[in-house]
This record gives C-alpha cells, structure tokens and sequence, in this order.
C-alpha cells in the first residue's frame, strides 16, 4: 500500500526538470507511504516516477520503488498488493525468470515485462494502481485494479501527462490550470460522491475500476478493459449456479476462505475492523480460523442510542477468542476530525460514514500495519435496505403504461410542494392521512420522480439521490453522469440485480472505498477486503437472486457461514449503518461551525451555489419540522473543501 505520483513530456528531451516536480507529488502524498521514498528520472527524458512506500511485503530494500526490470526496459511504480504473487513467481520462475527479493513489485514488473500489460493483469488477483513507463517504445501505461479498490487519477494536457494517487498531487505540477467542474459538482450533490471517470477538475480523470490506459506521445487516450462487471453478469447468466442452498453456501466459503487466506500475507501485523454485523463477523471467522494466534479486531462506540455497534462487537470477538480492541468516542472527539476532511479526501466527499472509518482506522494503527474489512458483503449479496424497497416500488409502478406514469407525475408537479400543503390543510379532515402533514408535498414530488422513471436504473437513481434536483442549488450546471448506469445487461424488470449491479460500479468505489482508502492512509494503515476478490465477485453474480436474498433474509451465504461459528443470537439484528448522528449535530454542536459557510456571502462567493434554496433548507432543518442532513452536509463538505482548495 503507497502512494504515487509522476510526470511525462513527451515533447522534453531532459528529465531533470520533472524529477523535481515529480518529488514534490510524491510529497503532497507522504502520509500514503510514511516508510520510504523514491523519485526515477528516465536517462532518455520525458519522464519522472515518484514512490511513497508503506512497507508490508519484503520490507528490505529489495521492495524499493521506483523499480526497474531485470532487463532495464520497465520501470514500475506501484500502490497496492497482488495477494497471488507467489503462485505468479513460481510460474515466472520455472520459465527461468530470477529473483532479487521476495516483493510482489519485483513479480508483478516481472509478469509485466514477460506476458505484457493484459496478460499479467489477467493473471493478477490483488488490489493496484500501477504506472508503468516502456524505455522501448516510450510509453506510459496506468493501470487499476478490477473493483476499485485503488485510486488513480491522471491528466493530458498537449504532451504533458501527470498522474497520482490523489488528486491533490496534481497540484504540484507547474501551469497546470485546475478549473473546477460544475458538472461534475451537481452530481456530486445527488450521489454525495462525484462518479469516475469524473472529477471535480475539468479534464482531470479518475481511471475507471478494470481498465488500463497507454499514453504516448502520438496516441489518443483510449482506456481498455481487461475486466468489467457487465461480462460477468453475462456469464452468470449464461451459466448459473445450479446446486442447492448448501451447495452455494459451500462454494462462497471456499472462495472466500481462500481470499482470506491470500490477504493475511505480510511480513506486518494484520488485524481486521469489526462492527458484529454479518460481513466483518464473516471475515474475522474465517481469518481466526486459519490463525495460529487471536486476530486482533478493531471497533470504535459511539454513545449515542443507534450509533454504537460496539456492544455487538464485543460479543462476537468474545466469541470467536479474538484479541479485541474497541475506543468509545465523544462528540467533541468524532467531531474534530471533520477540519482534517478536505485534506484527507482532496476532492468533495459527503458520506459521513468517513469520520467513524478514520476514527477506527486511526484505532487500529497503533497495532497493526494491514487490517481487514468487511466491505462488499451488500452489494455482493443483496444487502441493502433499498433493495428491497426498490424492487417494491418497481413491482407496482412497472406494470402501468409509461405514457400514464408521465401524465400522473405532471399532473402532481403541477403544483408547487407548499401548493400541495395548504390544499391537504384546507381539506382538514377530510384529506388522507398522508396529506396533512407538513411534509406532503414534499413526498408527492418524490413519488412523481419515480413514476417517471423509465427503468430499473432510473428510479435506482432517484432512490439513491441526496439532491433529487441538484440544478436547483447549482443552477446552470450540467450534471455529470456515470457511463455505466445505462448498461445493465440483465433482465430488464429485476431492479434488484440492476441495483446490486450500479452499486457495484458506482457506489462501491466511488462511495465506499474511496472513504475506507482515504481514511487509512491517512494514518499508514492498509485495508484488504477479502470480499471483492474478483473470483468471488464472478461466483456472486452466477447465483440465483434467491440463493442470495429471499423472504426478507439477505446475504443468504454469508449468514450461513457466520452461523457455522457464531451463534446467530450474537449478529442477526437489524442492518444498522456505520454512522454518526449528523442531523442532530447540524442543530447543536455543529451549528457554529456550519452557519458561516451556509451564509448568503460564502455560498455566493464560491462556484455559484443557489444561497436562498439552502438557506431555506438549512431554516427547515433547524426548525426540527425537517431532516434535511442528507442534502446538507454535503453542501458542508463541498463549501468546506472549497475554502481548502482556495486556501
């Protein structure tokens, strides 16, 4: 797990500029890779690599990047870890190709260097962003790994290409205009993230999860897949699983099992986050039980009713014999982390899930160096609240024309959501239940964006939206889209695949692992997730809906493994989430902080935020008559991000 960074000109015949710049990068990203450094000037011009290292396999020098190849043709310079390596190196190895260390960078540049870029990608199990430069052909190759799990952004600008594993590295780079981008700022404001390939630069990218991009001098970039969810469903499909319940309950262990297996390798200590709901629970079970020693476990408690998942926690690890470790925190204590976010996250991030994960990782570091998460386990098998309540949904508006669902949403919006308030008011009595309270029009207007949905993916869009309308507080914007929303390649009624299937794509890296890479490398600490092994992935996605989820029960697979070694007393509750109290917070303690950047003065002077339509959000809220956190912090963040990126 590291950091890195790094420049090309294809139009420069000396380097030495670059290398400076290229230092500077790395720099920015230190936290990333706290245990070595290294900058590779190429001889030929046109390129610097830059290294921040987190040493967790062959912590010699040996494992020092940048790396060149035996041959001194590649030059590599990597984040991550092939959990394989060993299995590639024996096969290198009986091919004749040596060895100077134990590292999987020295195996992956070889794999590289031998089977080319798709082919040692195919071959790889891990989690990476890779840049590899060619001194052959001059080529600059930038890779990432099949789900996400590692970040990689870049930019082309004429002959100049600069890449990092964040995006404030790219700050570094001298006459290189950042222009904030709208678009991409009013999607954000919907999902609370902003979706690759888009980021909040102009002309900035995120290279998006299974693909790998070739940048030279006389080339286009054109990103490659060598890997996409799409096929797999496909292939799911075309070849489902065909055994029992037990049967797949029996082939998700071994998968997952083996998955864990190849994630405990380091030459660190390993741990493993733990909140005692069904995912992490899974994990840790399956890692003690192939650990000669109690795995130390991590969780952090809240105080706060329906924030604390430490009481669950404990129970499990007590269980189960694990060395655990837990931290309670105060308010004032969660609430002292959200200064530090702009830095930490270098581009707008509003899940607020990212300060307990940074409060647990920060938890961990003190013992160990990697820890296991149990991320993956609900967009896999159909975890998600929303799924459920999706496909209800869906069910009951599918079945009308659309034509009609369109003349019934107009005729709602017709009105005004107050309009709608005061007619539910003057009906007294006499209106339905529903229509008299404060909030009807409100609900009515949302019950007509999803009669207009179109599709499975249109109202898993609406569902998932913090603002339904992000133009009315961005007015003008045009907002960015993710690509992949639009591909479902499944049955074109079963919104609950079609909405595990955006999830996995969108939310997942975007969402998901964005805040768990950032919150721990903030502190030097690696996370696995032994979930998002992609040969689990593949073998997930050839289940039948209902060896997955049925009957109310999800993650079917999961809670039969967990119940092998935990008994199901100790996990089967209901899905609570990994969160802080953020509406009640935006009316006490944070309400000093949050006034002045929701200001008419502040909101005017950034990027063109429609100040009265969240000053009316903001009063609402206040009034306690409305939750409106969901809409409002991330109008926090973004203003609070923009007051850093002027800074």
């Amino acid at each position: 797990m590291c950091g890195i960074a790094g420049i090309a000109d294809f139009s420069a015949q000396d380097a030495s500029g670059l290398g400076t710049i290229a230092e500077r990068m790395a720099e920015v990203i230190a936290h990333r890779g706290p245990d070595d450094s290294g900058v590779w000037v190429a001889p030929e011009g046109q390129v610097a690599l830059a290294h921040r290292r987190l040493s967790v396999v062959d912590l010699s020098p040996a494992g020092h990047q940048p790396m060149e190849s035996a041959s001194g043709r590649f030059v590599l310079v990597y984040n991550g870890e092939i959990y394989n390596y060993r299995a590639l190196a024996a096969e290198l190895s009986a091919l004749g190709q040596g060895f100077r260390g134990h590292s999987d960078t020295e195996v992956l540049l070889a794999a590289l260097e031998h089977w080319g870029v798709a082919g040692a990608l195919e071959r790889s199990v891990g989690m990476f962003a890779f840049a590899l430069w060619d001194r052959t052909e001059r080529t600059l190759t930038l890779a990432r790994d099949r789900l996400g799990e590692k970040p990689l952004y870049w930019t082309r600008r004429g002959q100049v290409v600069a890449f990092g594993s964040e995006i404030h590295a790219l700050r570094e780079v001298p006459g290189l205009a950042l222009e904030v981008d709208r678009g991409a700022l009013a999607a954000y404001l919907r999902h609370l993230y902003i979706p690759a390939p888009h980021s909040v630069y102009r002309d900035v990218w995120k290279l998006e999860p299974g693909t790998f991009l070739t940048l030279a001098a006389d080339r286009t970039p054109a990103p490659t897949h060598y890997w996409h969810l799409r096929d797999a469903v496909r292939r799911g499909r075309e070849s489902p699983f065909t055994g029992s319940e037990a049967d797949a309950t029996d082939a998700v262990r071994a998968c997952l099992a083996d998955a864990v297996r190849l994630q405990l390798q380091a030459d660190v200590p390993v741990g493993a986050f733990l909140s005692g709901g069904i995912d992490s629970s899974t994990v840790v079970a399956l890692m003690q039980s192939v650990h000669s020693a109690p795995v130390r476990t991590f969780t952090i408690g809240f105080h706060e009713q329906g924030y604390d998942e430490a009481v669950a926690a404990r129970a499990v690890a007590a269980h189960l014999g694990t060395d655990h470790h837990e931290l309670y925190v105060s308010t004032q204590d969660a609430m002292a982390v959200i200064p530090a976010l702009p830095q930490m996250y270098s581009e707008p991030f509003a899940d607020v899930s990212q300060i307990p994960t940074y409060l647990v990782s920060k938890l961990a570091r003190e013992k160990v160096t990697v820890s296991l998460s149990g991320d993956g386990g609900d967009e896999l098998f159909g975890g998600y609240h929303r799924y459920a309540v999706g496909q209800r949904r869906w069910s009951r508006i599918a079945a009308l024309p659309g034509p009609l669902r369109g003349l019934a949403a107009a005729a709602i919006t017709a009105l005004a959501p107050e309009s709608w308030n005061r007619f539910g008011r003057a009906l007294g009595p006499l209106a339905p239940e529903r229509m008299r309270s404060g909030q009807a029009g409100q609900k009515l207007h949302e019950f007509a964006a999803i009669l207009r949905a179109a599709d499975p993916a249109g109202l898993c869009l609406d569902i998932v939206s913090a603002w339904k309308a992000p133009a009315t507080a961005l007015p003008g914007a045009r907002e960015a889209v993710s690509p992949v929303c639009s591909n479902w390649p499944g049955d074109a009624d079963s919104f609950f695949q079609a909405m595990m299937y955006v999830d996995t794509l969108t939310y997942l890296p975007d969402d998901i692992l964005v805040k768990l890479d950032r919150a721990s490398m903030a502190v030097g600490l690696e996370s696995r997730v032994p979930l998002l092994d992609h040969r689990l992935v593949e073998l997930a996605w050839s289940l039948p809906s209902h060896l997955k989820a049925r009957g109310g029960e999800t993650k079917i697979p999961l809670r039969r493994i967990l119940g092998e070694s935990v008994p199901r007393a100790l996990w089967d509750r209901p899905k609570q989430g990994f969160s802080v109290p953020m509406a009640d917070w935006l009316r006490g303690p944070l309400r000093e902080w949050a006034e002045p950047l929701l200001s008419a003065e502040s909101l005017e002077s950034g990027i063109g935020i429609e100040p009265q339509v969240v000053i009316d959000t903001w009063q609402r809220h206040q009034s306690g008559s409305d939750d409106h956190h969901d809409r409002l912090w991330p109008i926090l963040a973004l203003q609070a991000w923009l007051t850093a990126d002027r800074g």
